[in-house]
């Protein structure tokens, strides 16, 4: 089975950006990003996705987080794009209910080539310690955009703004790893009555 690797790098005015992906790791991660709570939730993403993280990004966080956060999505986005290749032989699909106390969550991921992202996460809190809880929509609009998936994400119930981000992103990483396995009975073929994805 060849590699499922990519090394990406983005680099503009506001951010320089590295992420290297292994599709088929152990869930390790090394990040350094300057905004310590998208760290932690990067963190769910490998663990829970079983997907080696390394990213690395210098933004221009003393004006705010916003471009730190959107660009790694985008970044993210493309290497999960590049590490996959062609899609043949991979689930397609994915899915995951991730409960953390009172706060569930749920997300559905689809590589199916189109962008579209659904999602619906009533914030209870406009920020969990200094960070804005908006800039989760930009960061997962980034991989989308990028990862070409459609993504919808719900967070059902929930009162603790952490809990439900949390729920969020470990759901988030384990239909990343159901979508992206390996099927053995698709070995070679392509996921998709169109013949392409």
């Amino acid at each position: 089975m060849a590699e499922r690797t990519a090394s990406v790098s983005r680099d503009t005015l506001e951010t320089q950006i590295s992420v290297t992906a292994n599709l088929d790791g152990t869930g390790k991660g090394v990040f350094d990003t300057g905004v310590p709570f998208l760290e932690h939730m990067m963190d769910q993403i490998s663990r829970h996705g079983l997907i080696d993280l390394d990213i690395t990004c210098k933004g221009d966080t003393h004006i705010d987080d916003h471009h730190t956060v959107e660009d790694i999505g985008i970044t993210l986005g493309q290497a999960v794009a590049q590490a996959l290749g062609n899609k043949k032989g991979i689930r397609r699909y994915g899915h995951a209910y991730v409960p953390l106390d009172e706060a569930l969550s749920r997300v559905v991921i689809d590589f199916s080539g189109r962008p579209e992202l659904i999602m619906d996460i009533p914030f209870t809190q406009k920020r969990v310690g200094q960070f804005d809880t908006e800039l989760f929509w930009e960061f997962f609009q980034g991989f989308v955009n990028h990862a070409q998936v459609t993504l919808h994400i719900d967070c059902l119930r929930g009162h603790n703004a952490h809990h439900q981000i949390e729920t969020v992103f470990k759901a988030f990483g384990r239909a990343l790893r159901m979508a992206l396995e390996l099927d053995p009975r698709m070995e070679g073929m392509m996921p998709s009555t169109k013949g392409t994805l």
